[in-house]
């Protein structure tokens, strides 16, 4: 971590002294984890993630033409899903195909789990 994005994470944090101790807030790792969240908590993308288990492996391509996106469309919402590594691709010649990360899954699902409990 470099001295600007120690310093930002700093910035962002709460450290608040109360009777009972201190709360600590790290707003950077909110930020982080509720992108994660919306990323999953979206119709659309629920489906492309249902596809995409249903098939195992596939392309951008097969995704939009199944689910009548644009390929615009398509590629925005798997690039949210990417990012917030929920899904993973692997380049097979010039094909590149979408790949769900179970890994990443369960950890989601057991924060959440967590969160709720």
């Amino acid at each position: 971590m470099t001295n600007d994005t120690a310093t930002k994470r700093q910035d962002v944090s709460l450290q608040h002294s109360t009777k009972m101790g201190t709360i600590k807030i790290d707003y950077y790792n909110v930020k982080k984890a509720a992108l994660i969240l919306r990323a999953l908590n979206h119709k659309l993308r629920q489906q492309l993630l249902k596809l995409i288990e249903e098939e195992k492996k596939i392309t951008v391509t097969e995704i939009y033409v199944r689910l009548k996106l644009e390929q615009s469309v398509a590629s925005q919402h798997l690039a949210i899903l990417r990012k917030a590594g929920i899904v993973t691709t692997q380049r097979d010649g010039k094909f590149i195909f979408y790949i769900i990360n179970h890994k990443r899954i369960d950890e989601i699902s057991g924060f959440v789990n967590d969160l709720v409990a």
